[in-house]
């Protein structure tokens, strides 16, 4: 693929050069931050760090470390860093495990999330002449607004659809031919699913790209919507709390995703010491806002775990690459003494030959954990003989304590009876009560 870039001065800039940037746009950045959010200015003067003490980047360290309790601490106006008149947008997260987080944006802060997701749809092949589907929830959801954004300022003809609707979806797609698909991963193999029953073939969806994140998903997963869309399949990342999708991006080279590191500075820790890692290392990811105004977060620990790489690519992009988060630390469950993933089970479903539907339940019954997995029969699958499942199932099992080393209890169900998501998929139902 031909390479193409919206801002080719910083997307192929010098570390030398970006260096320099990054550690101008600090400086300023933790003065901005001191002088305006009390609640920051204490976790400095905890530290005994002034603005003073931050000359460059390599100063990055001395600063305190926020982390998602400290947002709903201080919840809702109190890491705000601009007067309110000066802020035209929120966004917030679901707040599905506590108090919601919301993070405030001026147009300048708008503008720049926009150009890095004119990045990410560039980095995929995206031109003024692509009809771009943007199929993530609008709203508080940051999915719909960034790509929407960022597809406006490539100059894209822009469907903004949002999820859900899907018989909406697929006609919009095949009657104005869609190019590129911007949506969760868990929501493309379902939109994959739809056109596959209406008789659809690969080669008579117009799609070339899609777009997915705001969920995990598998290398098998991108696979099969490859070949059930007839696309290549791109990641993109973001978080609300920096804010939103366009953190970071892949390239045709697929080998991790392009943080755009003059706008959101990348350190991996050790997530039990906090100590900075070297590259290369697995660890916590951490982000610090390099020039957001409203809502600048300085080393936001994401509870994401991955490796950077300065590695070459072959896209000629010299921004730093993030691997595809290998999980949370936060929503890793610990079974039986045992760390599991759910991408873990999404792996071997996808190598036996399932769909990617499935859902964890994790109890606690007589001091002892249960672990149960529901798994989605695909039509080639589904029977009725009893027999035939109860040997599936152990099938299934088999595989999965070789994944975990940890046997569960597997369930077939029948096709389309785990609710799919149109949003973020709600994959692990854990009932035990560990606090």
């Amino acid at each position: 693929m031909e390479q193409n870039y919206y801002q080719r001065e910083i997307e192929t800039m010098s570390a030398e050069d970006m260096k320099k940037l990054q550690s101008e746009k600090l400086v300023k950045q933790v003065k901005h931050v001191y002088e305006n959010v009390p609640y920051y200015k204490n976790l400095m003067d905890e530290k005994g760090v002034t603005p003073d003490d931050i000359r460059s980047i390599d100063d990055l360290h001395k600063l305190p470390f926020l982390t998602k309790s400290d947002l709903r601490d201080a919840y809702p106006y109190g890491l705000l860093a601009k007067p309110l008149e000066d802020c035209v947008r929120i966004h917030s997260t679901s707040g599905t495990t506590g108090r919601r987080v919301v993070a405030f944006y001026t147009q300048h802060d708008v503008d720049l999330w926009e150009d890095c997701c004119a990045r990410a749809i560039t980095a995929v092949g995206g031109t003024k002449k692509d009809v771009c589907q943007v199929a993530y929830g609008y709203g508080l959801f940051t999915g719909g607004f960034g790509l929407n954004g960022g597809s406006h300022k490539v100059g894209c003809l822009t469907l903004p659809m949002s999820s859900g609707n899907t018989e909406r979806q697929v006609q919009f797609m095949m009657d104005l031919s869609a190019t590129i698909l911007c949506c969760t991963p868990s929501y493309a193999a379902y939109l994959g699913e739809s056109l596959k029953e209406q008789g659809y073939k690969p080669e008579d969806i117009p799609l070339k790209a899609g777009i997915f994140g705001a969920e995990p998903w598998t290398e098998e997963m991108r696979h099969q919507i490859e070949e059930t869309l007839g696309i290549k399949a791109y990641d993109i990342y973001g978080l609300t709390e920096t804010t939103g999708p366009g953190v970071a991006f892949e390239c045709s080279e697929q080998t991790g995703m392009h943080v755009n590191e003059d706008h959101f500075y990348a350190e991996i820790i050790d997530p039990d010491t906090g100590e900075v890692l070297p590259e290369g290392s697995k660890g916590e990811l951490v982000f610090t806002s390099l020039d957001k105004e409203a809502f600048p977060l300085l080393r936001y620990r994401t509870r994401d775990i991955c490796v950077l790489s300065r590695k070459k690519c072959s896209c000629g992009r010299t921004l730093v690459k993030m691997a595809k988060p290998m999980g949370r630390t936060d929503d890793m469950l610990i079974i039986r003494g045992v760390n599991v993933f759910p991408s873990q089970i999404e792996t071997v479903l996808l190598t036996e030959g399932y769909e990617p539907n499935y859902q964890i339940v994790v109890d606690r019954v007589n001091n002892n954990d249960t672990f149960e997995v529901n798994v989605e029969m695909t039509a080639a699958h589904f029977t009725d003989k009893v027999s035939e499942i109860l040997a599936m199932e152990k099938s299934l099992a088999n595989a999965m304590k070789t994944m975990l080393g940890i046997n569960p209890t597997v369930h077939l169900v029948a096709p389309k009876s785990i609710a799919r998501s149109e949003g973020k998929a709600v994959r692990v139902i854990d009932k035990r009560k560990l606090i």
